[in-house]
């Protein structure tokens, strides 16, 4: 070994390498570094960097990122141009994971020339640096050349974001005209037209089979591709035609070094390994027939029969959806059985699945089932793939901890895809944390199973013994797991009464142990976010999931608004003397970046829901420079918007006006109340799907056209916001309007088993009962319009929305906008009007599954949203579940609402 190598050995990782070469080149002065967790940023001292332009990325595996990044030096610190680079191996296995989104892949390191020439330089020195080694193919990029790790695109240099018409933040850079662009990373290469390339005309790659504009390619010589079913970092997987047989396929594509690791394998010999599992399974009927294995333009692919069907996690939601609770009971248990009957079927033929999953088993239209998406199996006479890879939730403990492939972990897996089956998910227990920092117990994963299944008991009401078979089949001690014989017996033997036979009683709330529980998890949140605010940050002052988008720093949606807002409640009815400092130190960050100038319209998403915090956190404290600013913000000018919903415009903009009318006798705020209202009565379609206000076609976010129904986007938040409207203008066409609205959705709800719930948009199958789109959000508007006309008709759909909303608890994620938090305030609101017991019950009810799947750590309580991230926002986060949570203990209002009289 040599002394150079030594010395890296020494250093820290690919950092080590760059402070070698910088020593080496007699650099050091020339250029500044620094890192964070994931990049390794580096800039000439003197000069600056332009905003945007022509960029380069160079691509590396892990096995030859070292090699890459020693190459690239050679170059790139005898240049002035400042570049970034990952800063370890594990950050460069990341970029190139499967679950990479296609636009930020591969790019190992990036490069910010000082001009097109310079661009156009440093690729050609680049590309002959780095030949030869390994690396993928970037996607949203250009390769330099065929197989080169050098690839270009036109983008911006800094970071600038801007709102987009949806109110997320995009990044953008500048047309020539100077007018801001989006600047999008997709997965396809796709310059601006005006932007010239410097670069030499780049080497023609082999058609892809998702390019099919000039009609079908054919692959492997007889495969003709018709489609494209998903495109993710590892490749695509398209539908086709056996061009021999006139047979239907499905061909699966894998990218070279995707997923690569230190051995050079990557997921093509995933793809290897799946072809010999069918082959294995060959006859069988358990799997897809492997037809062929082929190369095209250096990926790999692999034709297969295709299974007819659909996957086993859509026949989960869709059947539910069609049959109802009562119907679906008995289908889901039967539907089990045949689970067990197939991983059983599968290991007598020497094969261990490692994946197994509801996406990856089809279920045919005789209702059979077959297993899909065999890459990580392993058959007794073949390698193994790699076994960190899994599904979150699925696999089994140790396979993400690379240990020996057993048929154990699939008995776990089983254990997952039944509890999905029965209760429609499998809960997001994510890791503990005890008071010292050190990960909980093997024991508290298993108990906090077995208490979401005991929370969840009277919803799902499973025949004796299955709660004990799922939590049989998912211990943690892989030696302690029931099998598949053992699971088979117990559904035989299990309690087969008559769906609905059982007596579904309501617990009454306020039993010692409940609330204490419900008072520790409080506290717990709102420790949290005491301690997770970041004052000093300019960007965010929580920390929030970015899975969906990322909105402005103020919102109400996902900003510092709709955490301030339920900190400000939870002081006003607890009187924490540690509240009042941090309500100024949030309210006056906010205050700091919320301009008084045109606002954007909206609650969530707007100005006013801003204002609206501000507001009612000033009054709470006695701070006059928040109340001031507040008004000032809610009366400034609105941008113009194509908008008129709840979330994101005039409806939105109305409700924040109404309250701090209601709020401070303001009649200025009463005339925008009613402007808003007579606006959304001026801009009202009717056609024959009904009163509404379709998606207009200038407009960039939903489908143009399209009537939505839901509560955050559609006619029942606009018709909530124009029944308060009319108390407050005395307008009779704004109260028309409203129960015109109420009348199109009594004609427009769908009746299952008793349960009532709606499309998305008119004329599409109903969705999922949530405030966003579905029965919870309908319902809350449905019941207040009752609350005010007397008319039963809107009073009963809302009572079966409530149904809707029960059938589908233990499948919610725990969320306002897509779950139970959301769900459990309509709840609320129908305990309010209605003076039943039966609806407070039931918020308990749903109260005890979001308290089941609670995350502790360090004395603080969190929750996880529903991508499995952990979020403090409104929308999917804390601060939204703990409003539900403080109005449950205190029987207080609901957040966001105009109190109705009566």
């Amino acid at each position: 070994m040599t002394n150079e190598a030594t010395e890296v050995e020494t250093e820290a990782g690919l950092e080590g390498i760059l402070r070698l070469a910088l020593r080496a080149t007699g650099t050091d002065g020339l250029w500044t570094a620094d890192a964070d967790d994931t990049w390794c940023r580096v800039a000439p001292r003197s000069g600056t960097r332009r905003e945007q332009g022509w960029k380069l990325h160079l691509s590396a595996t892990t096995a030859s990122a070292p090699a890459v990044l020693t190459k690239a030096l050679e170059v790139l610190l005898r240049d002035g141009s400042a570049f970034k680079f990952a800063r370890s191996l594990d950050q460069v296995s990341a970029l190139n994971s499967r679950a990479t989104p296609r636009g930020s892949s591969g790019k190992f390191l990036t490069v910010y020339p000082r001009s097109d020439a310079d661009a156009a330089r440093l690729a050609q020195e680049l590309h002959r640096a780095t030949a030869g080694l390994a690396g993928p193919r970037i996607l949203s990029d250009q390769p330099y050349a065929a197989h080169s790790l050098v690839h270009y695109r036109y983008g911006a240099f800094v970071g600038r974001q801007r709102l987009s018409d949806d109110g997320l933040l995009v990044w953008y850079m500048a047309d020539p005209d100077g007018n801001p662009v989006e600047d999008e990373r997709t997965g396809r290469y796709s310059p601006p037209a005006w932007a010239v390339s410097p670069f030499p005309a780049a080497v023609p790659l082999p058609p892809r089979p998702a390019d099919t504009a000039g009609g079908p390619v054919v692959i492997g010589g007889r495969f003709a591709v018709r489609e494209a079913i998903r495109h993710t970092n590892k490749g695509g997987v398209y539908r086709g035609t056996d061009l021999r047989t006139g047979d239907p396929v499905v061909i699966k594509e894998t990218r070279p070094h995707v997923e690569g690791d230190a051995t050079g394998r990557d997921v093509r010999d995933w793809l290897r390994a799946e072809a010999r599992t069918l082959g294995r399974l060959q006859g069988t009927g358990l799997a897809p027939e492997a037809l062929a294995l082929f190369e095209h333009g250096r990926h790999l692919f692999l034709a297969q029969s295709e299974v007819p069907g659909i996957t086993l996690r859509t026949w989960v939601a869709e059947h539910f959806r069609d049959v109802g609770a009562e119907c679906y009971r008995a289908d889901a248990l039967a539907q089990v059985g045949r689970l067990v009957d197939l991983v059983a079927a599968a290991h007598s033929h020497g094969c261990v699945l490692r994946d197994f999953t509801p996406g990856n088993v089809m279920v045919r239209p005789d209702g059979e089932l077959r297993l899909i998406d065999l890459e990580l199996a392993v058959t007794d006479d073949g390698a193994a793939p790699p076994t960190r890879v899994g599904t979150p939730g699925f696999s089994a403990p140790e396979r993400m901890a690379d240990a020996p492939v057993s048929v154990t972990a699939d008995y776990y897996s089983l254990g997952a895809t039944a509890c999905f089956v029965l209760a429609g998910k499998v809960p997001n227990l994510l890791p503990e944390e005890t008071a010292t920092g050190t990960a909980a117990g093997a024991t508290a994963t298993e108990q906090r199973l077995a208490a979401w299944l005991a929370a969840g008991a009277g919803l799902l009401r499973l025949p004796d013994g299955v709660a004990d078979m799922i939590l049989g089949l998912m211990r943690d001690d892989p030696a302690e797991r029931w099998t598949p014989d053992r699971a088979r017996e117990t559904l035989r033997t299990a309690d087969r009464a008559r769906p609905g036979s059982r007596p579904q009683v309501a617990r009454t709330p306020g039993t010692r142990e409940e609330v204490a529980g419900l008072t520790d998890a409080i506290a717990g949140v709102v420790d949290h976010l005491i301690e997770s605010m970041t004052p000093e940050d300019d960007r965010r002052l929580w920390p929030v999931s970015t899975t969906a988008g990322e909105t402005g720093p103020c919102t109400v949606q996902q900003g510092s608004a709709g955490v301030l807002a339920v900190l400000t409640r939870y002081y006003r009815l607890t009187e924490d003397p540690r509240l009042p400092e941090v309500i100024s130190r949030a309210g006056h960050w906010t205050t700091h970046r919320s301009a008084i100038r045109a606002t954007r319209p909206g609650l969530h998403f707007g100005g006013r829901g801003t204002a609206w915090a501000l507001y009612d956190a000033g009054h709470a404290i006695g701070d006059r420079t928040l109340v001031d600013h507040a008004l000032a913000l809610a009366l400034a000018p609105q941008e113009s918007t194509l908008h008129h919903d709840i979330t994101h415009g005039t409806a939105g903009s109305g409700t924040a006006a109404l309250h701090l009318w209601h709020r401070t006798g303001d009649p200025r705020f009463a005339g925008l109340a009613t402007d808003a209202a007579d606006r959304l009565t001026a801009a009202v379609q009717r056609e024959v799907s009904g009163a509404g206000w379709p998606v207009p076609a200038d407009a960039l976010s939903g489908e143009p056209g399209k009537r939505y129904l839901g509560f955050a986007h559609g006619t029942s938040g606009i018709g909530c916001f124009l029944l308060s409207a009319a108390l407050v203008s005395h307008r009779a066409e704004h109260m028309a309007l409203a129960v015109e609205i109420g009348e199109q959705l009594v004609a427009d709800a769908v009746l299952v088993g008793g349960a009532a719930q709606w499309p998305a948009h008119a004329t599409d199958t109903p969705t999922a009962p949530y405030w966003c789109h579905g029965a919870a959000g309908i319902g809350t508007f449905l019941a207040r319009l009752w609350q005010i006309t007397g008319d039963r008709r809107f009073g009963d759909l809302a009572r079966l929305s409530t149904r809707s909303v029960m059938e589908r608890a233990s499948r919610a994620p725990l969320s306002q906008c897509h779950g139970l938090a959301g769900n459990g305030d309509f709840l609320l609101d129908m305990a309010d009007i209605t003076d039943d017991p039966l609806y407070r019950a039931q918020a308990d009810e749903l109260a005890r599954l979001v308290l089941a799947e609670a995350t502790h750590r360090n004395g603080h309580t969190l929750f996880p949203n529903e991508y499995g991230d952990l979020s403090t926002s409104w929308s999917d986060g804390s601060a939204g579940i703990l409003a539900f949570l403080l109005r449950l203990r205190h029987t207080d209002s609901r957040h966001w609402m105009i109190r109705l009289p009566g």
